[in-house]
């Protein structure tokens, strides 16, 4: 059972986490891996790897990123080709996007 949460995590969020853990689990088993196997390939301890399964949203994402990637578990585009390329067209677009965000209320001047 996943400790109690210190911030509050919406569901979607929570339930994407448990079956990205399900996945790497069927992945896992299906390529006849133990989490120790795994684990030790990964870089991380078995515990960790456990709570990555569990769907622990205090994992940290490259930790559960790199474990799905060896497991083969897709996380965004089933190509590397397609994901290169989304990566670049984000990319320019986020050039496209001021480097900083204004913050405050400038207000407005109705004294007329």
């Amino acid at each position: 059972m996943v400790k109690p949460l210190i911030r509050p995590f919406s569901q979607y969020s929570l339930d994407a986490l448990v079956l990205l853990g399900q996945l790497v689990r069927e992945s896992r088993n299906a390529k006849a891996m133990t989490t120790t196997d795994l684990a030790s390939r990964a870089g991380i301890s078995r515990a960790l790897l456990q709570r990555i399964e569990r769907g622990d949203p205090r994992c940290s994402i490259g930790v559960v990123f790199e474990v799905a990637t060896i497991c083969g578990v897709s996380l965004f585009e089933q190509e590397k080709r397609q994901l290169s390329y989304e990566l670049t067209r984000n990319g320019e677009k986020m050039a496209l996007l001021p480097k900083a965000v204004r913050s405050g209320f400038l207000g407005v001047k109705d004294d007329f």
